[in-house]
């Protein structure tokens, strides 16, 4: 299981669009190679970095397409109006924005609106996720298939689920013995 720091580590070798204000060839990572970078020429880099040149002032971070009111409010209907869990924009949509909202606010219109819609599609996914789970030890089933759920919505269930799990299953194994 993933600590939610090694969760953000992760997240922070995902790669985003910055502008960059400085000229520099290509730079070699462990993780690939990034640049080369002109100003004002679009190009990708892992969040890490673009967080680090942001802060130095050396670019300028692209919120992701989906990083807006309009398509946030699209996101939540859809996930408001089906009782199955929605694919969501990016597998860290959730760790992605809140650095991206903590440290680059300034450049997001509306941001506090963002910050909003994205509190409510965590809302809305986290109570399908407690009714999924409570169906789920209510159907007395061996296992349960859910889809479209991110890493970080699995892991703040799975301590949970797993103790619950095993209670579950050393129940069951008292009742078999009891019956024999």
């Amino acid at each position: 299981m993933l600590s939610f720091s090694e969760l953000e580590f992760t997240c922070e070798q995902e790669h985003i669009e910055i502008v960059p204000k400085i000229s520099l060839g290509r730079v070699y990572l462990i993780s690939g190679v990034v640049g080369p970078f002109e100003p004002g020429v679009p190009t990708k880099v892992p969040l890490w970095l673009a967080l680090n040149l942001r802060q130095r002032e050396k670019c300028r971070i692209v919120p992701p397409t989906w990083l807006t009111a309009d398509k946030l409010e699209e996101i939540k209907q859809r996930e408001s109006e089906n009782p199955l869990f929605q694919q969501m924009p990016s597998p860290y949509y959730r760790e992605l924005s809140q650095f991206l909202l903590t440290h680059t606010s300034m450049d997001i219109p509306n941001a506090d609106q963002i910050s909003i819609l994205l509190k409510d599609i965590w809302d809305v996914r986290m109570a399908k996720l407690r009714s999924s789970i409570t169906a789920f030890f209510r159907s007395d089933e061996a296992h349960a298939k859910v889809d479209n759920l991110t890493v970080f919505e699995m892991n703040t269930v799975r301590d949970m689920l797993t103790k619950a799990l095993e209670i579950r299953f050393q129940m069951r194994c008292s009742e078999k013995n009891k019956s024999l």
